[in-house]
């Protein structure tokens, strides 16, 4: 049986540069997800998040659930509520990540794969 030769054409292995219309595509599909995840919440994490800035990125395939805290007390609280995040935001895509941010200054993110939630669960 004869092998056949293939060849690849360098430009294949580099990124697509993304125009205006992806962009535009990719805003409005982190702001449709952070709708409905915030419509998912009960009434104590949707007013955490509002004491918060908190959005939904996509980079390569992942999405990201960033809150950035404005105090430790809000931090704390937020990472209390950080499994029923999760399992919320596991049910809109698997391979999500959350990441909480504590006051600049004041400790490093926590960040957290939506797939992980069962060694949080068992903590808890």
């Amino acid at each position: 049986m004869a092998r056949r030769k293939y060849s690849f054409n360098s430009e294949e292995f580099h990124p697509m540069q993304l125009t205006s219309a992806d962009i535009i595509l990719r805003q409005q599909l982190e702001y449709s997800i952070s709708r409905y995840f915030y419509e998912a919440c009960d009434r104590t994490i949707q007013n955490l998040l509002s004491s918060c800035r908190w959005y939904v990125t996509i980079h390569a395939s992942a999405m990201t659930l960033v809150i950035e805290c404005p105090d430790q007390v809000t931090n704390w609280r937020i990472l209390q509520k950080i499994v029923p995040m999760g399992s919320l935001l596991n049910k809109i895509v698997s391979s999500a990540k959350i990441r909480v941010c504590p006051p600049e200054g004041q400790g490093v993110p926590f960040e957290m794969r939506v797939d992980e939630l069962a060694v949080y669960r068992d903590m808890a």
